[in-house]
């Protein structure tokens, strides 16, 4: 599994992932589950995965003399995102991926809206936010392969899908990012 980010400043520079012309993404959506079919990377003949989630979260800030916005986005790679043994236990795993990068999109956009605009630390503080949030999403990321095995613990991959279904839920007041 492979996790890009990305966080933009309008007034800062561009920091993490570049987003090419090509890149096709798909946005998160509760009424649209993963496919095959949005699988369109080559397999890495050097891994021994069955498949990779490529997951992007990013963050735009929008700042003014009298006013601070932000726009939060989640997103699955397309054209990063490859699938070798294509089968629907494998994607209801990978789905799992990119449901966890929701869970922290909205967890993300819980932190921004406590944020109170500071002009002289904001640079400082969002960047702390926004590393907080990706840390703890990428720990539970690898928290979710190592305890299923990849999938293969099908016990603790029923367990999870259950754990990620209750956070989203439990974060669902903070869906409207």
């Amino acid at each position: 599994m492979k996790i890009f980010f990305k966080y933009i400043f309008l007034l800062l520079p561009f920091i993490g992932f570049a987003q090419t012309d090509s890149e096709e993404l798909l946005r998160w959506n509760a009424n649209k589950r993963l496919s095959w079919s949005d699988y369109k990377a080559v397999p890495n003949p050097d891994s021994d995965a069955a498949a990779s989630t490529s997951t992007i979260l990013s963050i735009e800030y929008k700042m003014s003399s009298s006013n601070f916005g932000y726009s939060i986005k989640s997103y699955f790679s397309k054209t990063r995102s490859w699938g070798l043994h294509k089968t629907a236990y494998i994607l209801s795993h990978e789905q799992g991926h990119f449901d966890i990068a929701e869970i922290f999109a909205r967890k993300l956009h819980k932190e921004m809206s406590k944020y109170v605009f500071n002009k002289k630390t904001y640079q400082k503080e969002l960047k702390k936010i926004y590393e907080d949030i990706s840390e703890e999403k990428d720990k539970m990321q690898n928290e979710y392969d190592k305890e299923t095995n990849h999938s293969i613990n099908k016990e603790k991959q029923a367990a999870w899908l259950k754990k990620i279904e209750t956070l989203l839920k439990e974060y669902e007041l903070w869906s409207n990012y």
